[in-house]
């Protein structure tokens, strides 16, 4: 019988398997500790271990097996209070994302042998990566249901963002769609109020849509939000799929992971996209030495299987950022033959912003803008059409102010903002 502890969770010179993933953290120790014994701690919490020390049969001296012949997390890699920790695959049930967030983001984030801990970045191996669906769209929504190979796609959310009436709301989307956008959304927080119910919201915008799309012969869609208990956020999915919906809009953090997965499979069975909304995701993302990173947010939707979600705007909107592009990318890059998902840009912006906002994060994009549109000094029509011309001339590589030229909305837009961000 030989004695397990946390030591036994460290190896600065492990190399992990191609089946581990691998977490990298950013871990600060409490006063008490050194930066090697709060990694170890946290590779031991995340694991198999606990804080006494325990006793194994067999003749185990290490912890490359315990007696059930479960293998334990490694802490190796270490730079500073910047850790990597190796999870083999046996530690994870395929397809099952809070079973890996119960380990890799659970009870480490509350533990007192830290004072600061963050999930930063996981490289996810091939067997646990293809063990979920993954998107059924990812960025093909801009060919598959719009005509926008060569463009960011365009939305906006009315505003304000609660409280309009359900013909209201209808009727700016209505403005936005003939204006020149792609897209209506709802926001985090509209539901199924009574000054706006579910049902009525969705037939009444989807018959503005219909007159939209006979006016100006381009395809249009709308961003409907299903959020709700499980049971009967899957029921609005379908009755999204009846009123001939092409998307769905999820509050992925708030609703939870495993509700995600739920309507990625009732999506796929009606062939309709998600778009994700992130609300609550500062929550965990917001302070740079704790939580767990937007990064790894949107890793984890894009395993969950939305087609889009808001990564940001490369600090040109109202929001405090992280690293946008390196997001995007990642979003977009192979990862074992899933899907991509299409980033959305989103949050204070306006069509002054869009030439660098396109400089920076390029056009495989959707952008999208609520107070750039509908506070256009003309109105919600003409805020489209600003937008559009913003998009249009950025993907083309000609200036704003030569499409200004030639699109008066677009004009008026600039007098009003310029290229300032808003706060």
């Amino acid at each position: 019988m030989v004695g397990i502890t946390y030591e036994d969770f460290l190896d600065l010179s492990y190399d992990p398997a191609d089946s581990d993933l691998v977490c990298e953290f950013y871990v600060e120790p409490a006063a008490d500790q050194d930066a090697e014994s709060a990694a170890s701690r946290v590779a031991s919490e995340s694991s198999n271990g606990t804080w006494a020390e325990l006793q194994v049969d067999g003749g185990v001296t290490d912890l490359s097996a315990t007696a059930c012949g479960i293998e334990a997390a490694t802490a190796g890699d270490r730079e500073g209070y910047r850790v990597t920790v190796a999870y083999p695959d046996a530690l994870f049930e395929g397809g099952n994302m809070p079973q890996i967030l119960s380990c890799i983001a659970g009870n480490i984030l509350g533990m007192k042998a830290v004072d600061r801990i963050r999930l930063l970045d996981c490289t996810w191996p091939e067997p646990l990566a293809t063990s979920f669906a993954g998107p059924q769209f990812g960025t093909s929504v801009r060919s598959e249901i719009f005509d926008a190979d060569d463009r960011p796609i365009t939305a906006t959310v009315p505003k304000p963002k609660v409280g309009l009436s359900t013909d209201q709301h209808a009727q700016i989307g209505y403005e936005a769609w003939t204006g020149g956008l792609d897209l209506l959304k709802d926001d985090e927080n509209l539901t199924d109020q009574a000054f706006n119910p579910f049902e009525d919201r969705l037939t009444e915008s989807l018959a503005q849509r219909d007159r939209a799309v006979e006016e100006t012969g381009e395809p249009k869609s709308y961003l409907l939000n299903v959020t709700a208990g499980g049971t009967e956020m899957l029921e609005r999915v379908d009755m999204a799929a009846e009123h001939g919906c092409e998307y769905v809009m999820v509050d992925v953090v708030t609703c939870g992971w495993a509700a995600v997965q739920q309507v990625r499979e009732r999506c796929e069975r009606h062939g309709l996209a998600i778009h994700a909304h992130r609300a609550m995701h500062a929550a965990f993302d917001r302070l740079p030495s704790h939580g767990v990173s937007m990064r790894v947010i949107a890793q984890i939707a894009r395993l969950c299987g939305v087609d889009q979600i808001h990564t940001g705007t490369a600090d040109l909107g109202k929001l405090a950022n992280e690293d946008t592009v390196g997001i995007n990318e990642w979003l977009t890059s192979d990862l074992y033959g899933l899907d991509d998902v299409l980033p959305m840009a989103s949050g204070g912006l306006h069509p002054g912003l869009v030439p660098e906002l396109v400089d920076r994060c390029g056009t495989n994009i959707g952008i999208q803008a609520g107070g750039g549109v509908h506070g256009h000094p003309d109105g919600t029509h003409e805020g489209a059409k600003a937008l559009r011309a913003a998009v249009e001339a950025a993907a083309e590589g000609r200036s704003i102010e030569a499409a200004a030229d030639d699109e008066p909305a677009l004009a008026t837009a600039l007098d009003k903002w310029g290229t300032e961000t808003p706060r």
